[in-house]
């Protein structure tokens, strides 16, 4: 029998895994282990990537997407650990964690599975690392909102046990399927995962399920990783992802309060959980509509303004159009204007200056061409086309750059579109990470490197990761990426929970510096502008054929 059994379900997310298997092998140096990989259809590559770099690992692949529960009852089926961990492929683990959970747990007989203290990208606290049962009452504050309000009430946030101090051990109700370690008669004992659950809810069923059996939960928070938190469910669509997480919640509370006096109950906790789905929807579609609505009643309010400034304007007269003109010309050049904004790519978030205004400007020129071939009394003169669509351009650009300010993430800011980099890693790694980012923006630049080692007194060397802080500061750096093959997953973990107050972004270049990732982002070193240009000439090349088909 191995020591240890870990299980990860993967599902188009190739490069994290990659990154979670190093830390992976490098935490379970000293255990004798057994990793199992079980594949949910990828097609990034991940299969080939573990065939070819982790030959050692026991790789699943399923011929299509059979979700998290059903992946894992694949992998438990075969595993043969002492303990098994559940793992998400979008974790790095420390190296000393699966040493000291073992520990922990031989030394707890009553605990039948054990979570850590999990992190995310940025180094802020994942409150889902410990929670309580959605019990009717819980899941209504959650769903309402209130354990927001009241996140260290144990009455209003009870989910995520907010009475509990994150930095101490302690006995809880949940834990979460991102890092599971569960001893293998409490597994015998409760079976395998309930897969009526897709892809969210089967570790709350678990949870509850293994405290049916006699053993507790415990939260041991003396080991920490990271969780980028969301990168397999980000590949499905946003409005499946909202009716699977909604849907679990249902799906547990009818399990276990499905009787009697709980009816009432639960109706009215459907009712708040499908009123959050809808507002969850709405939020969605506001976002993506904000800007064209914006955009659109600006651009309509510029060609109101310059047509009246021209009506006004011939020897004091006021010159009269066709109320054809102003009720049907003027939203269609506004309308028109939209669509070759979309077309430039100038609604994709954050939204760029530059799309914008080659779409604006594409906008005015095929209005232009389109008038020559309307009927007189429909004709718009040029003047209030080409000017009313400057002054557009403008108030939109302004706009824009108002809404940049705001930090919302809708826009983004010409303005600080230099993004100074430091690099922490050892010398070989910053050349290699160096050749990784010269393909971005040009205006980007790398200001130095972060040294590991007191003594590197190389001429790209700003300090040493001691001084990190510092060098953040007095350099304006704006982010920070680092090498896994000169820093042990330790001291990524320590470096960025040290950052995390600061307003960088922290990403992590692979064992091989070939790639790098981070919190919904991963660069493999392609040259994004050339692609953008590209598919700016494939989308106006596509549209037009549409119109002129």
């Amino acid at each position: 029998m191995k020591e240890l059994s870990v299980v990860i379900v993967s599902y188009n997310v190739r490069y994290f895994l990659e990154q979670c298997l190093h830390s992976v092998h490098r935490a379970t140096g000293k255990t004798d282990c057994e990793i199992i990989v079980v594949d949910n259809n990828s097609v990034d590559g991940s299969c080939s990537m573990i065939t070819n770099k982790f030959p050692q690992v026991r790789l699943i692949m399923n011929k299509d997407n059979r979700g998290f529960a059903a992946a894992n009852n694949q992998a438990l089926q075969f595993a043969s650990g002492r303990y098994i961990v559940l793992l998400n492929p979008d974790t790095i683990v420390h190296e000393d964690t699966f040493v000291d959970c073992i520990r922990f747990m031989d030394t707890h007989p009553d605990a039948g599975a054990t979570g850590v203290r999990m992190i995310d990208g940025k180094g802020k606290y994942l409150p889902e690392s410990k929670r309580g049962l959605p019990t009717p009452r819980t899941a209504f504050f959650k769903t309402f909102g209130l354990a927001s309000l009241f996140p260290r009430s144990g009455f209003f946030n009870n989910y995520y046990l907010g009475h509990l101090d994150s930095m101490k051990t302690a006995k809880v109700d949940v834990l979460t399927g991102a890092f599971m370690f569960l001893r293998r008669e409490a597994v015998i004992r409760t079976g395998l995962l309930d897969e009526s659950f897709f892809m969210y809810g089967e570790d709350i069923d678990y949870s509850y399920r293994i405290t049916q059996t006699g053993f507790f939960n415990y939260y041991y928070p003396e080991t920490s990783i990271i969780h980028y938190k969301g990168e397999s469910a980000k590949k499905e669509n946003n409005l499946n992802q909202l009716a699977h997480f909604y849907q679990a919640m249902i799906i547990f509370v009818k399990k276990y309060s499905g009787s009697g006096k709980m009816q009432f109950l639960i109706f009215f906790l459907q009712l708040a959980i499908y009123f959050r789905a809808s507002l969850s929807f709405l939020r969605r579609l506001v976002k993506k509509l904000f800007l064209p609505l914006s955009d659109g009643v600006i651009i309509y309010l510029s060609y109101r303004i310059i047509t009246a400034i021209w009506q006004n304007s011939l020897t004091g007269k006021t010159v009269d159009l066709p109320d054809a003109v102003i009720c049907l010309v003027l939203p269609s050049c506004t309308l028109i204007l939209l669509i070759s904004i979309t077309c430039a790519s100038g609604y994709r978030l954050p939204a760029g200056i530059k799309e914008l205004m080659k779409g604006m400007l594409a906008g005015i020129i095929l209005t232009l061409i389109i008038q020559a071939f309307l009927p007189v009394k429909l004709l718009l003169p040029k003047i209030i086309i080409t000017g009313g669509g400057l002054i557009a351009i403008v108030a939109v650009v302004i706009w824009r750059l108002m809404l940049s300010f705001t930090g919302s993430g809708i826009a983004d800011n010409p303005f600080t579109s230099l993004r100074k980099t430091i690099i922490i890693s050892d010398k070989k790694g910053y050349h290699k990470i160096s050749a990784l980012l010269s393909p971005r923006n040009p205006d980007d630049r790398i200001a130095g490197r972060v040294s590991i080692n007191p003594d590197d007194m190389s001429e790209e060397v700003l300090g040493t990761i001691a001084q990190i802080r510092e060098i953040i500061r007095i350099n304006r750096i704006r982010e920070a990426v680092i090498s896994a093959s000169a820093i042990p997953a330790s001291r990524i973990i320590e470096t960025i929970q040290l950052l995390s107050d600061l307003n960088i972004k922290i990403k992590i270049a692979s064992v091989e510096n070939d790639y790098i990732i981070g919190s919904r982002y991963v660069d493999t070193g392609c040259d994004k502008k050339k692609l953008k240009k590209s598919f700016f000439k494939i989308e106006i090349s596509e549209t037009f054929l549409k119109i002129f088909r």
